[in-house]
């Protein structure tokens, strides 16, 4: 069985991580967001912010453990799978903070496809910082915004998830793919 690969995706604080534990506890299939994973190894190996200090080597890792995760998803015994982000986010990123990266994160964007990507949008009243994540709301605005034009530069088709609660969002998507 090939499962659909679903992808969360949005900036920071909109809500992304919420749905997706609520999708877990209903049953299905998550895959978590693996940047707090690089960020507090980093923290471990005495880098406080990698992504802030070495941009690159911290994106290297991200779309290692992503096409990982998109490799596990595939194959998963369930119909569908959700993942906290796909590997076009790694770039949606690097545009943000205007730096380069080598042509393999783009290939890898090409060749491991999602069947659906949903989008969160910011939204100031759940909006909180912590430890791990640093930007502002307005940065999660520009974020959201390189999200949206790095997907559909490689052919998506985002499907906008209302403000809600999280059941509701998780309703909303599950609808979507007609499986509620």
């Amino acid at each position: 069985m090939n499962p659909k690969k679903v992808v969360i995706a949005g900036g920071p604080g909109t809500g992304k991580t919420s749905v997706i534990n609520h999708l877990k506890d209903r049953g299905f299939i998550c895959y978590d967001e693996i940047s707090r994973q690089v960020t507090l190894q980093a923290r471990k190996d005495g880098i406080e912010q990698l992504f802030l200090t070495k941009p690159l080597l911290f994106s290297e890792k991200l779309l290692e453990g992503r096409i990982q995760q998109y490799k596990s998803a595939s194959k998963e015994e369930q119909s569908v799978v959700f993942l906290d982000r796909g590997i076009p986010d790694v770039l949606a990123y690097m545009d943000y903070i205007g730096d380069q990266y080598p042509d393999h994160f783009i290939e890898a964007s090409k060749t491991n496809t999602y069947d659906y990507v949903f989008i969160l949008s910011p939204w100031e009243a759940i909006f909180t910082s912590d430890n791990e994540r640093y930007e502002n709301f307005e940065q999660a605005i520009e974020i959201h915004h390189h999200l949206m034009r790095t997907y559909m530069r490689f052919g998506y088709q985002l499907i906008d998830v209302p403000f809600a609660t999280v059941e509701q969002r998780s309703d909303f998507i599950l609808e979507e793919l007609n499986i509620l």
